[in-house]
């Protein structure tokens, strides 16, 4: 490969998509923050930052945009969501190689992003139209009592590099047809895609014609700049993606002023198969929720319990895998595994590995992949065999490593799935009913999502997605999400011509 003009093509293509999506020139040159493809390690921007006083007034702006977004009618506001869209599909080639380019997707998962987005927009187009409140059957002869739901205020959303646009979507989609405004704080390491999706619903808010300006907005900076988002009190709702420290620091600020939070953290996710496994769905399926994404996803396969009795049958056919899966640059090549993010996510990859190793794991895999480009982090993915459920295993390492454990009891295979601090997906691979049917009941996965003869990656925007234990709590995209954007009020109505106390309290006065 000629490094050189390797490099030189992608930072061209670069601009190019950046113009023809919309983004000017401005954003992306001539500032302190830069920005780099893993595909190549080159950098392909220099973009200006927010500083926090521009942070706070942003905020400011959506605050001022909300007053009047508010009172929209919900389906009026579904029209907004529909017209944003009708412009990803009309973008969906470009951003989606924008974002191979920026987080080193292969193509197909690149343009399954950005699908994913048309998908939560289509859904929150129909949510419009369904933001329902019950009636409440109520004690007192001559009331009616009932709940109505109203939107929240500001939306702050902060997402990592690994869905640099859908998660966005999830949030944004859900929050405007609820009756919020948003600012969109990206990961630093995928900014220009954060960019290329404002200019696409700046051209959805111009073909809407009516909507107050500032609505959606994005900040472009570091850490810092998140920080304002989290503290600022006109914030009333933070839905944050990354890592469970970053959790553990972003969950109390929040809770210090009261705000709510959605909380999408880490994701340690195990698979079982068991003895009555079909062999061929679980390989197809270990395989992609294992090394798809070069093992950075949320939802990833990272540990992986065999019964004894089909361990010797299932795991020399997932080694021929590991060890003959393509790894190369997703521009260039039809290879299924790109580039990790960058330097520190292999060194962390790395340091799992020699960890498990100096307790007995037998590797396969694991090594770099020379491309020719020397700032470009390329790895086959590893496959451990571990002795017991112990050392690196129990955290989650943000790379295409899988764990393997050899187990005979379903008790103790489940035990050691659940003995992990995270808790966001899950999968058994079983023809068995009761031993699936235990998996998804309440003494069985203890995760958010729970699956059977799937592997634990891609989730459909119709449920929602989130997990529990250090994994957050939160919930995002489908089922009733929805509920988190928009605040409840319980409301009595007497339309007697007494009044009657609850409870049968009384209280008469002169």
């Amino acid at each position: 490969m000629d490094t050189q003009s390797t490099e030189k093509s992608v930072s061209t293509e670069t601009r190019a998509l950046l113009a023809k999506l919309g983004v000017a020139d401005t954003a992306v040159s001539g500032g302190t923050m830069a920005s780099f493809t893993p595909v190549t390690g080159e950098k392909i921007a220099d973009l200006p930052v927010h500083s926090a006083a521009d942070a706070g007034a942003i905020i400011e702006r959506a605050a001022n945009a909300f007053r009047d977004w508010r009172l929209v009618p919900a389906p009026k506001r579904g029209e907004l969501i529909r017209l944003l869209g009708e412009e990803l599909r009309a973008s969906k080639a470009d951003l989606g190689r924008l974002v191979s380019i920026e987080a080193g997707k292969i193509p197909s998962e690149g343009l399954g992003e950005v699908q994913e987005m048309i998908d939560i927009c289509d859904f929150a187009v129909g949510l419009s139209r369904q933001l329902y409140g019950l009636t409440i059957a109520t004690e007192r002869p001559g009331h009616r009592m009932m709940e109505t739901w109203h939107p929240l205020g500001v939306v702050g959303v902060i997402s990592a590099f690994n869905f640099p646009v859908a998660v966005w979507s999830w949030n944004t989609a859900l929050a405007i047809v609820a009756g919020n405004t948003v600012v969109w704080k990206p990961s630093e390491k995928t900014p220009l895609t954060a960019l290329a999706c404002q200019a696409i619903f700046d051209r959805a808010i111009k073909r809407f014609g009516d909507a107050p300006a500032d609505i959606s907005q994005v900040l472009v900076g570091d850490r810092s700049i998140g920080e304002v988002l989290v503290d600022h009190p006109k914030v009333a709702l933070v839905s944050a993606t990354g890592s469970t420290r970053m959790g553990r620091e972003v969950g109390p600020r929040l809770a210090k002023r009261f705000a709510r939070s959605i909380l999408e953290l880490g994701g340690n996710n195990a698979g079982i198969v068991c003895p009555s496994a079909d062999l061929d769905m679980a390989l197809r399926a270990i395989a992609f929720g294992a090394m798809g994404t070069a093992g950075q996803r949320c939802t990833t396969l990272r540990r992986l319990f065999v019964h004894a009795d089909v361990y010797d049958k299932l795991l020399p056919r997932l080694k021929k895998a590991y060890e003959s899966v393509s790894v190369g640059s997703p521009l260039e090549t039809s290879a299924l595994v790109g580039p990790l993010i960058d330097k520190a996510a292999f060194e962390g990859m790395q340091k799992a590995i020699e960890t498990a190793k100096a307790i007995g794991g037998q590797v396969t895999g694991g090594d770099r992949v020379d491309t020719g480009a020397a700032e470009a982090y390329y790895v086959k993915p590893a496959l451990i065999e571990m002795p017991d459920h112990a050392g690196p295993m129990l955290e989650e390492t943000f790379a295409p490593i899988l764990y393997v454990v050899k187990y005979t009891e379903f008790d103790e295979a489940l035990r050691m799935h659940n003995d992990v601090g995270a808790g966001l997906s899950s999968s058994i691979f079983t023809l068995n009913m009761q031993e699936s049917e235990r998996f998804l009941a309440v003494d069985g996965s203890d995760c958010g999502i729970a699956n059977v003869n799937i592997g634990t990656s891609g989730a459909e925007i119709g449920g929602a997605f989130g997990g529990e234990k250090e994994t957050g709590g939160g919930r995002e995209s489908g089922s009733d999400a929805w509920k988190a954007y928009m605040r409840r009020a319980t409301n009595t109505v007497n339309y007697s011509k007494a009044l009657p106390l609850a409870q049968g309290v009384s209280f008469d006065i002169e």
